[in-house]
């Protein structure tokens, strides 16, 4: 998968920790992407640069073996000194125009939305070579992961889906903006999911405390399947 792929493809996303307590880090991003994941982002509070620059060229020697793609959290540092092919950014962190200075033309910028004006200016900064690449719309459902962060419910996904429509609509010879939902999302509440609108899904808990990694991502995929079917 290239970096391209995200307009096209990418569908199951991934955000897991270092896997301290595990200690199977290698093995845990091996095992997702062989069950289907398509981009795996790294996204640990607690770890230094050092460690997060070694834990990164764990995942880009995976990734790479498995053709999928990988993506830096927040540090826009780190990013271009691993060479990250996507960077994701959260409303307060380091701005899209900023962050385009720092990083490779072709990296893949993504950014975080939790109300209809984030969901409309990321739309908005989407056009050009130096354009947002996706946005993430959530939590969908209120997450430990996420703590502090109140839930955005399904109401948000269906206006991020008629936002990005109606954009891909008024553009002539455009790629429709990719946009993931993100947020408790599990086997439960997919389908609810993929109704509101979205065929991309951000997980993180449905896959890093599932006993088997590889057949939790390939049911999250067939669900998505059969919701959208």
């Amino acid at each position: 998968m290239t970096p391209h792929d995200v307009h096209t493809t990418a569908r199951l996303y991934l955000c897991t920790d270092a896997r301290k307590q595990q200690g199977d880090f290698e093995q845990f991003v091996d095992a997702a992407f062989e069950g289907g994941v398509d981009i795996i982002q790294l996204r640990d509070k607690t770890i230094e640069a050092a460690e997060e620059l070694e834990l990164l060229e764990t995942l880009r020697s995976v990734a790479h073996r498995h053709g999928r793609l990988w993506a830096v959290n927040d540090r826009a540092d780190v990013a271009s000194l691993s060479n990250a092919p996507v960077f994701h950014i959260g409303q307060k962190d380091i701005p899209l125009r900023s962050a385009r200075k720092l990083l490779h033309d072709r990296t893949i910028i993504g950014l975080s939305t939790h109300t209809p004006d984030q969901i409309d200016a990321a739309v908005a900064a989407s056009p050009g070579r130096s354009g947002l690449d996706y946005f993430c719309v959530g939590p969908v459902w209120a997450t430990p992961t996420k703590p502090g962060r109140s839930a955005v419910g399904l109401d948000l996904v269906k206006y991020a889906a008629n936002a990005v429509k109606q954009a891909d609509e008024e553009t002539v010879g455009g790629v429709m903006l990719p946009w993931f939902a993100i947020g408790g999302i599990d086997l439960s509440n997919v389908e609810e999911v993929v109704r509101a609108g979205a065929s991309r899904i951000v997980v993180v808990r449905a896959i890093t405390e599932a006993e088997d990694p590889t057949s939790a991502a390939r049911a999250l995929l067939a669900a998505l399947d059969a919701a959208a079917a």
